[in-house]
């Protein structure tokens, strides 16, 4: 279904009488803790082919089964709606609804299931990329800005305000400083993490120094990632993941997973937007180092190495993957975005063997949208195909999924989330 107009966005902000403001306390996108009354938050995204990825999102009661609307009297409608990035009660969006400026925008859901803008800050605009954050706690939280590429802005998530800025320059200058081909440089573009009390962000090396600077121009075949001491504000080290490409297309998935023994992997999309070289690397949780024993490539799946890895899903030492089944193709007839060529296969992290997820079609890329949630212990996966015959989140059993429900208005299915109201 395409999205009509912005308008619908105009009329419900008019019908709202009160907004609870959301309250949050950890730092991953799994199951909050439950403490009051509880509402289930759907975003889809109404039209695929629009680079302002429109779309709607809504609150239910419950989980919902059977075939659902996503667009009702109470929904948000906008842009910016390819998916989002939750920090405990709180949803937020990289791009706002109303101009598809790249923002860090807050949801707000009423007791009532009325869905609204909060607040956002608006970073620079001119470098795609700019809002990449993440959240230490309620007070404190990083993110990227063009404006100052070599700096690390800090912020308060509670009252969405930036509070200063770490100078990471020294870092990025430990090397390419004379090499002419580097055209642009910035630390935390791409990948900000949390762990153990340090900042975990990448090392951008460009050999362009256009409007998508820093995404599949990489001068360095390896991947450099600093340790910044969030307590002093420190630089520390950098840790290397060795020979692949882009860490990541920076968008809503977060592209890393902590595993529940507190390891995180993350995710390489390779040396271009088709992949080559894509591959997991793995930090254990009690180092920041990038464990060299260890890393999942493209090609022990597929040894053609025709494809990438587009996020990862860790829990109970298995890793749940979204990969393609046919050799990559772009442009405006490439299959990477609109084929459903996409399976889910759950990976043994001790063995690398895959083995496929059943009863869930083959369908889109999941590109921005959360392709796995965790949500009343249930592990659910995002099943769209191109025409959205197949379009809602499936619980996941072993290795078999069963459907859950199905969107049949509002859009393919980007993201599905818990919140607990004060």
């Amino acid at each position: 279904m395409k999205y009509p107009t912005i308008f619908l966005r105009t009329a419900l902000l008019f019908c709202v009488a009160a907004v609870t403001i959301l309250s949050a306390c950890s730092d991953d996108d799994k199951e909050p803790i439950a403490t009051g009354s509880t509402k289930y938050v759907l975003v889809t995204m109404s039209d695929r082919a629009n680079s302002n990825k429109p779309g709607y999102i809504s609150a239910f009661n419950e989980i919902p089964s059977g075939n659902i609307s996503n667009i009702t009297a109470t929904s948000l409608g906008g842009f910016g709606m390819g998916g989002w990035r939750t920090y405990e009660n709180w949803i937020f969006k990289m791009f706002d609804v109303d101009a598809y400026s790249k923002a860090i925008e807050r949801i707000a859901v009423s007791e009532t299931g009325v869905v609204t803008v909060d607040n956002s800050i608006l970073p620079d605009q001119s470098t795609f990329g700019s809002g990449n954050f993440v959240i230490v706690n309620e007070t404190q939280g990083f993110y990227w800005d063009a404006a100052s590429p070599l700096a690390i802005q800090k912020f308060n998530p509670t009252t969405l305000q930036n509070t200063g800025s770490i100078n990471l320059a020294s870092a990025v200058n430990e090397r390419g400083t004379d090499e002419e081909a580097i055209l642009f440089r910035a630390i935390g573009q791409k990948f900000l993490a949390v762990k153990n009390g340090k900042l975990f962000t990448n090392i951008t090396y460009a050999k362009t120094n256009g409007g998508q600077k820093g995404f599949f121009d990489d001068f360095y075949e390896d991947v450099y990632i600093a340790v910044i001491d969030i307590a002093t504000e420190t630089y520390e080290s950098t840790t290397v993941i060795e020979d692949t490409g882009s860490i990541a297309y920076i968008n809503e998935n977060e592209m890393y997973d902590f595993d529940t023994n507190g390891d995180l992997y993350v995710v390489c999309q390779g040396r271009s937007a088709l992949g080559t070289k894509s591959k997991i690397a793995r930090i254990r949780a009690n180092s920041t180092a990038v464990d060299q024993g260890w890393e999942l490539n493209f090609t022990d799946y597929n040894e053609t190495d025709k494809g990438k890895f587009v996020g990862v899903f860790a829990k109970d030492g298995k890793l749940i993957l979204v990969v393609n089944t046919e050799e990559l193709t772009g442009g405006a007839a490439g299959n990477i975005n609109t084929a459903d060529i996409w399976k889910f296969y759950s990976v043994d992290v001790a063995t690398k063997v895959f083995t496929e997820i059943t009863g869930i079609p083959a369908g889109t890329n999941p590109g921005a949208a959360k392709a796995v949630v965790e949500i009343d212990g249930k592990i659910l996966l995002r099943g769209s195909t191109n025409t959205e015959a197949t379009n809602g989140y499936y619980e996941l059993n072993g290795t078999v999924a069963t459907q859950l429900f199905n969107v049949t208005a509002g859009g393919s299915v980007s993201g599905f989330y818990k919140i607990t109201l004060p």
